[in-house]
């Protein structure tokens, strides 16, 4: 590895760890603004949202780039792939937290209503998920990124529930159904945040295997993490 290459693959990881940060503030304040009906604070993180896409962009086009000049094989060829994917992952969940920002800015204008299922929940494991993507990231840690895959399970479970809550409410008090349908579109953001952290985990392990796991996590798990 020449001087020049490692030097680009650091700025490269440096880049896509200030994106990393960056994504999850965002998220960490969408959350923040549903829990206290803030739609000040709504309105600041759609406009974070060109910045997260313009760093997106940027991370691509430099993957592109050292592919380009240098060639790069093995760790370091799925380290650039690895990157490309988590690069992209990450600007769908900075849309998410702005979708679900976006849906807040609504609901603040409405009368507050009767919350059916345990959102603060459901975003604490999201949030945790994404947390937990990145450290095994930065950590090349694999177990971590099992038990964020696991944990998947968790969030889509709530997001079910979160439809049977609100489908009764609805039934119940029809003229509240706009806002209750912002609370259920809150509820698949949040879910697929969970999906993208996943996704997040998944690459992870390529990087760090060399395994595809996708559709196939059961048959590359790791002995001590069944």
């Amino acid at each position: 590895m020449t001087l020049h290459f490692q030097r680009e693959i650091e700025r490269l990881k440096t880049d896509l760890l200030s994106l990393s940060a960056l994504v999850e503030d965002t998220l960490h304040r969408a959350i923040t603004s549903l829990r206290e009906r803030d739609g000040a604070l709504a309105r600041i993180i759609i406009d974070t949202d060109p910045d997260i896409d313009q760093r997106e962009v940027d991370i691509e086009e430099e993957c592109q780039k050292i592919l380009a000049l240098h060639q790069p094989v093995a760790h370091d060829l799925r380290f650039l792939i690895a990157c490309l994917k988590i690069n992209a992952e990450l600007e769908r969940i900075g849309d998410a937290a702005v979708n679900i920002a976006e849906r807040v800015v609504f609901l603040v204008t409405q009368e507050p209503i009767e919350v059916p299922f345990d959102y603060m929940g459901m975003a604490k494991k999201a949030e945790t998920m994404l947390r937990n993507s990145l450290d095994a990231l930065v950590n090349l840690n694999v177990n971590l990124a099992y038990e964020v895959i696991d944990a998947d399970d968790e969030v889509d479970a709530f997001n079910r529930e979160a439809y049977v809550q609100i489908e009764n409410c609805i039934q119940k008090n029809p003229t509240l159904a706009s806002s209750y349908t912002h609370l259920l579109g809150i509820s698949r953001h949040i879910e697929r945040i969970g999906d993208h952290a996943t996704n997040i985990a998944e690459d992870v392990v390529y990087l760090i295997e060399g395994a595809i796991i996708r559709h196939r996590t059961e048959e590359y798990r790791p002995a001590n993490h069944q």
